[in-house]
């Protein structure tokens, strides 16, 4: 896939994005962590190799919370409205976009469903999206 463009925003419309990637998947992942941080049965994110990156409105609105514990689990967020944003790794090398952050729909479907044996019993079903248990095979 080439570059594009993805913009978005929060609920309230205080923080407003604009990145240049290449998306690469667009996973559902079942684990407790991105249940807990969405308050759903998984969350949905587009993961990316960014390009640039900017903030276009709110940036000194967003907060984030990094798990003390953990090697790459972070959160990113409007601190007015809850809703989560896209978050960059340290390292600038991915980028993590909520894909219902996304400001029309997202440039890919969905890839597969991650984690799917740490999923909660009341969640939705696989479909016909493959299931990994944790991290998909690197091909």
């Amino acid at each position: 896939m080439s570059s594009t463009e993805i913009r978005g925003s929060c609920l309230c419309g205080t923080v407003k994005y604009k990145i240049i990637c290449d998306p690469i998947n667009f996973f559902h992942c079942h684990c407790e962590r991105c249940r807990k941080s969405n308050g759903t049965g998984h969350a949905s994110n587009i993961i990316a190799i960014p390009e640039a990156g900017e903030w276009l409105a709110g940036e000194d609105s967003l907060g984030g919370y990094k798990v003390p514990d953990a090697e790459r689990f972070r959160t990113c967020f409007c601190t007015n409205c809850g809703s989560p944003m896209p978050r960059m790794a340290p390292n600038a090398k991915i980028a993590v976009i909520p894909a219902g952050s996304i400001d029309g729909d997202p440039p890919l479907a969905p890839t597969a469903r991650i984690f799917w044996n740490s999923r909660a019993d009341w969640s939705c079903d696989a479909g016909d999206i493959p299931s990994w248990s944790e991290y998909p095979e690197q091909t």
